[in-house]
Formats: structure tokens, C-alpha cells, sequence
């Protein structure tokens, strides 16, 4: 069974930077291809990051190329987004979710969502 919990979400500056975690109590959790997603207030939500099951291989947006960074530690069970250059447009709740498939941008390659995290970018 996955349960994925995040955390590090917070309130910050634009320019900022944050570090989101996303940890999995099960024990399968190196089986999975893991991502991020985010939802903004009256926005659809919207995929930021994936990283494979061994963390070889990596996708993002367009939107948060070059300025965020998912990696994973399988040891711990968790995944990780950082977040630097943060923009007000960034701000969104982000949601972890694992699949058994394979990673992607298509949410439906995801049986298993965490409950999400809150970032808010102040202008």
C-alpha cells in the first residue's frame, strides 16, 4: 500500500526558494515512478515534475525547466522538488502521486495521490 505525505510547502518571496518532500510509508515505494503536480485556484491541475523508479530519468514543464529539480531517495522513501526562482505563478497546492507504470505527464499514469501542500509566492 502507498501512502504518500507531503510537506515543505510554505510562504515565500518571489525569487525564493523552497524544498518540497513527499514521503511514501510503504515499502514498495523504489517500484514507482513518482511525480509532482500542482493545482492553482480555479485552474486545472497541472503536471511539474517526474523522475523514474531508479531517479535515472527525469521530465519537467516547460513552465519550471531549468528552475526546479525532482530528485529521490529510495533509502528514505521520499521524493523531492526543489524549487528555486519562485514566482508568483508558481503558486499552487503541489501534489506527489506514484505510479506503477512508468513516469509521465498524463495524470493517469498515477493510482496514488498525496493529500498536497500549500505554496503560496508573494509578489
Amino acid at each position: 500500500q502507498v501512502q504518500l505525505v507531503e510537506s515543505g510547502g510554505g510562504l515565500v518571496q518571489a525569487g525564493g526558494s523552497l524544498r518540497l518532500s513527499c514521503a511514501d510509508s510503504g515499502r514498495t515505494f523504489s517500484s514507482y515512478a513518482m511525480g509532482w503536480f500542482r493545482q492553482a485556484p480555479g485552474k486545472e491541475r497541472e503536471f511539474v515534475a517526474a523522475i523514474s523508479w531508479g531517479g535515472g530519468s527525469t521530465d519537467y514543464a516547460d513552465s519550471v525547466k531549468g528552475r526546479f529539480t525532482i530528485s529521490r531517495d529510495n533509502a528514505k522513501n521520499t521524493v523531492y522538488l526543489q524549487m528555486n526562482s519562485l514566482k508568483p505563478d508558481d503558486a499552487a497546492v503541489y501534489s506527489c502521486a506514484a505510479s506503477r507504470v512508468r513516469m509521465g505527464a498524463r495524470q493517469d499514469l498515477y493510482a496514488y495521490w498525496g493529500q498536497g501542500t500549500q505554496v503560496t509566492v508573494s509578489a
